[in-house]
């Protein structure tokens, strides 16, 4: 591994250097209404974040410059552990090292304004410690989870809920459908989308999420490091 390359802990195994980080958007029926859109089983829809954007787990996560309303998505993430390229769902997913918790941090505002403009969402989404995640977990330890609890705290309260079960479209199939676009490899991540509650954080917010059989994640927000964005109320 390259020094100072991105990389998560593995459970019980070396560390995990991250090549790629890809996201599906609007994967959970209540999350695509929340954000007023039709939930209807239409072809996943992806964007990425540069792999710098990775924050491990027990890190404090500045609050971003440029936006003054920060969200948080909590999303079941896959490593990739061998080449995906146009294969069909049960191929690709016998090609998934492992699983882990991550949070996909949004600009909320910037993303709201680049939709209304019909502009790209990158600066929205691919932020500097924009996705905080765990450690990983070997699918040779914990298998492929298709159900269980996927859920999001923020200063002990409650904010998100689901059931991996709610996904629209699964790991399998989502991993596929991305694969007849680009070449996945060894490193690519994947975070799988988002249940409803998605919501603000402020500095000093401390947040806790966790997937059942999968990991837990926390970390804090610290202070904009730039001067140049509010730190919310």
């Amino acid at each position: 591994m390259i020094p100072g390359w991105p990389s998560l802990p593995v459970v019980g195994g070396e560390p995990w250097p991250v090549r790629r980080i890809w996201c599906v958007g609007r994967n959970y029926a209540d999350h695509a209404r929340e954000m007023g859109a039709d939930p209807a089983r239409e072809l996943p829809f992806f964007f990425a974040k540069p792999a710098d954007a990775l924050v491990p787990a027990a890190v404090d996560v500045p609050y971003p410059p440029a936006t003054a309303e920060l969200h948080h998505e909590v999303e079941l993430v896959v490593a990739v552990g061998g080449e995906i390229e146009s294969l069909p769902p049960i191929e690709a997913l016998r090609r998934v090292f492992g699983y882990g918790v991550g949070v996909d941090l949004t600009r909320r505002d910037l993303q709201r304004s680049a939709k209304a403009a019909r502009q790209p969402w990158a600066l929205a989404k691919g932020f500097d410690h924009s996705a905080p995640c765990s450690a990983l977990r070997p699918a040779s330890q914990i298998g492929h989870p298709t159900r269980g609890a996927i859920e999001l705290s923020v200063n002990g309260e409650l904010r998100q809920r689901g059931d991996l079960a709610q996904m629209i479209w699964s790991v399998a199939e989502v991993l596929s459908e991305l694969s007849r676009s680009i070449g996945l490899r060894r490193g690519d991540l994947l975070f799988t989308g988002t249940p409803a509650g998605v919501g603000p954080l402020v500095v000093g917010d401390r947040v806790a999420a966790r997937v059942d059989g999968v990991g837990r994640l926390a970390f804090s927000i610290a202070p904009c490091r730039h001067g140049l964005g509010a730190a919310g109320p």
